[in-house]
């Protein structure tokens, strides 16, 4: 019998790998793509256990879901940097540069 690719393995990887730079989009992006890949890998995985001798490239998908991991912690992160600096500094001070500054420099004076 002929082995064949676990379906989705090669987009399981992209989706893992896009997930970190795109970490940086409010953290949004990169916690979707992330969540898609682990969705994804968890099928593939399962699809792998029933018949590992027909399929292929389970190195991919693991490594997919390894770096999925990495974009959830990552996107997690950034998001919740992003609330705080919305919370300590409000929405309009985040917007605007001059007033940034005005407030960076309260906080190192004190």
């Amino acid at each position: 019998m002929e082995q064949q690719k676990i379906p989705n393995s090669t987009l399981i990887l992209v989706l893992g790998i896009l997930s970190i730079p795109t970490c940086c989009c409010y953290g949004v992006v990169g916690l979707i793509l992330a969540i898609i890949a682990i969705v994804l890998a968890n099928k593939a995985s399962k699809v792998y256990s029933e018949n590992p001798e027909i399929y292929t490239g389970i190195q991919n998908v693991k490594t997919g879901k390894v770096l999925a991991i990495i974009g959830i912690v990552l996107s997690v992160l950034y998001l919740i940097m992003f609330i705080s600096m919305i919370s300590m500094f409000g929405w309009e001070t985040l917007q605007d540069q001059e007033l940034m500054q005005e407030k960076i420099q309260e906080l190192l004076e004190q």
